[in-house]
């Protein structure tokens, strides 16, 4: 795993039910949660069929260290992160799989300030955890359970008074949760803007039968043509964990994630101009060419959202003005909200968008913006830094950055290669204007690879 961590990823740990994903796993993180974070401790759920276990074990392993818990019940992600931010907690943890298939659950860990626990906190974690240095309280000091869904309304409340009252007046939106925790939130959300809502796979139902999970173009036909039958401006889908939210424009076509991140990203700098963009190495140029628009500028960081996160932190605590952050996968981070991905708050964004543009169609905005071509692959190896050191002298006499693996820079087209943090392969990305030019790339970093 990345940066000295054996069971945590990029984003919490996670495995399949009953294979690595047990109650007796979760139980032991609960211990070493408690063990570091004293106090009153938040948790939730998604939607999975092993969630409720899964909980009752995380719970009982605060508990014996004394921590008292709140259970939020079934929630988005981003809400339990904002309802720790803006309380009295010492810690949460929320019990997800995110956008991973059905029998997968896992664990992220959530820190006082509403961010995801960093690297160097979750090695001591894992360190407490794979020696069972568990602080358990005595009989007398075990810690107390109470349940609080009704706090799932602060969140809520708190997105729809990020705008101007009725400015979704006139404007129609599916909504699609996957059948996750923001059937909760994002219909409620945008109707308290003013927007007709309508809605696809609204029910909690953690077998997923509508669709998968992980909001892909193929799983959301069904979206498309019911946003083209209602003659509705635009779609949302969410992940599952509602983290994320994805887009199909007013014709049914799905939205790239880099140029959904690019269209808010305009409407965010249009209002804040002259500030600095927070993004992975892995984000498409667009948001650069985006950002100089405006005057502002982008700062890239590793890729993963927690170091957006504290990127923009350690920026806002340097003084220096922060527009806008998120990565090119649908989680976006505003910095005047809350410090994570967000799917709701992206959600009612994407509505301010069109208000802000009233007469034109979603379609027509996002022709407008420069076109790239994107190439992604994979390629599975069991020693992925040997290959990225291989791929790093083969391209040496070039422009390289090494914020992520490395990333090689021409005029025209970049290519990133880097080790997953999650899985024992590389990830390649290539993009260019030009799309024989991204193929070309793309051969060139091949060619490099089977030689090492």
């Amino acid at each position: 795993m990345r940066n000295g961590k054996r069971m945590f990823g990029t984003n919490g740990v996670r495995g399949v039910i009953g294979e690595r994903m047990t109650p007796a796993l979760v139980l032991k993180i609960g211990a070493a949660l408690g063990s570091m974070r004293k106090g009153t401790i938040a948790v939730g759920r998604d939607t999975r069929t092993s969630g409720e276990a899964l909980v009752h074990a995380l719970k009982a392993g605060l508990l014996m260290t004394g921590c008292d818990v709140v259970d939020m019940g079934i929630l988005p992600t981003p809400a339990l992160q904002y309802i720790i931010k803006t309380n009295e907690f010492a810690g949460g943890a929320m019990i997800t799989a995110s956008h991973n298939p059905p029998e997968y659950n896992g664990v992220k860990i959530i820190e006082a300030d509403g961010t995801e626990m960093s690297d160097d906190e979750i090695i001591q974690l894992e360190d407490r955890f794979f020696n069972n240095l568990f602080e358990t309280a005595t009989w007398d000091s075990v810690g107390r359970e109470t349940a609080a869904p009704e706090r799932l309304n602060e969140y809520i409340q708190a997105i729809v008074e990020h705008f101007p009252a009725g400015i979704g007046e006139g404007i129609t939106v599916v909504v699609d949760p996957g059948s996750g925790p923001a059937a909760l939130t994002t219909p409620i959300i945008l109707s308290r803007m003013g927007c007709r809502v309508h809605t696809i796979n609204a029910q909690l139902d953690g077998t997923f039968p509508g669709r998968l999970p992980e909001p892909t173009p193929e799983g959301l036909k069904p979206l498309s043509e019911m946003v083209v039958a209602t003659g509705a401006d635009f779609g949302v889908a969410h992940d599952g964990d509602a983290d994320r939210a994805v887009f199909v424009d007013n014709k049914g076509r799905y939205i790239e994630e880099n140029y959904e991140f690019g269209l808010i990203e305009d409407y965010v700098c249009r209002r804040n101009p002259g500030g600095l963009i927070v993004t992975p190495v892995a984000t498409s140029r667009l948001i650069q060419d985006i950002a100089q628009k405006h005057g502002c500028s982008v700062d890239y960081t590793p890729v993963g959202s927690i170091y957006v996160a504290r990127r923009m932190i350690e920026l806002i605590g340097k003084g220096k003005k922060v527009s806008f952050g998120g990565e090119g996968n649908g989680g976006l981070i505003y910095s005047d909200h809350q410090f994570c991905r967000d799917g709701g708050m992206t959600a009612a964004m994407m509505v301010a968008v069109l208000a802000d543009n009233r007469g034109k169609r979603l379609s027509d905005i996002l022709d407008e913006l420069p076109a790239y071509h994107l190439v992604k692959e994979k390629y599975h190896t069991e020693d992925p830094a040997t290959l990225v050191r291989a791929i790093e002298k083969a391209f040496s006499g070039e422009t390289i950055e090494k914020i992520d693996g490395i990333k090689i820079i021409r005029d025209g087209v970049w290519a990133l290669v880097r080790a997953s943090g999650t899985e024992p392969m590389i990830r390649i990305m290539i993009e260019s204007k030009d799309p024989d030019v991204a193929k070309s790339m793309y051969q060139e970093v091949i060619q490099a690879i089977k030689k090492a």
